[in-house]
């Protein structure tokens, strides 16, 4: 939705988005085809209203990733005030895990934000991985040569095994073997 130059979205506007956005995550997450009036329909909107915020479909798939990438990197802050890095960069894939199995292009969209490298405007994903993995350095918990896109591509494998009672505890498994595969070397006495 554009405003013009100096002028906020009235509240009306703001509390439509927020209802067609938290309407998307839903309905998309039970069938991720769905069209766009079945979201329109969930969010107690018309389509005019709609198509107001989002003009179409990639308009409303970018807003809702971006939403869940911001959630993520969030999450990531949090995490590291609470827990040891090690064990804040294991639970912040747990949720990354969530995300990237939840449809909607998740994967594929944290898959491309692995490949797309450094440079100044990393993809959130890469940076709140960035920001664990340098906390982990910092404490000596994670290997210094651990780079995010690597350790994200890597991980890309969570989210990829099938949805499938004995798959949940393999996940479980294959996290352990990546946590362990960043953990920093114990020093030499």
């Amino acid at each position: 939705m554009t405003q013009p130059t100096g002028r906020a979205p009235r509240s009306d506007a703001r509390e439509n988005r927020a209802r067609i956005l938290a309407a998307a995550r839903a309905v998309l997450a039970g069938d991720p085809s769905a069209p766009l009036q079945s979201v329109a329909r969930a969010a107690g909107v018309g389509q005019g209203t709609m198509y107001r915020h989002f003009p179409g479909r990639e308009a409303l798939l970018v807003a809702v990733h971006q939403e869940e990438m911001n959630a993520l990197t969030d999450t990531a802050v949090v995490l590291l005030a609470t827990y040891e890095p090690l064990e804040a960069l294991r639970l912040w894939f747990e949720h990354l895990t969530a995300y990237g199995r939840s449809g909607h292009g998740a994967a594929v969209a944290v898959e491309a934000a692995a490949r797309a490298g450094g440079g100044q405007d990393r993809p959130p994903a890469v940076a709140a991985l960035d920001l664990l993995l340098e906390a982990g350095k910092e404490a000596r918990q994670v290997r210094p040569d651990a780079e995010a896109e690597d350790v994200l591509l890597l991980g890309s494998c969570l989210w990829r095994a099938e949805d499938r009672p004995v798959w949940s505890a393999r996940r479980l498994r294959m996290l352990t073997v990546i946590i362990d595969g960043l953990r920093a070397a114990p020093p030499i006495a």
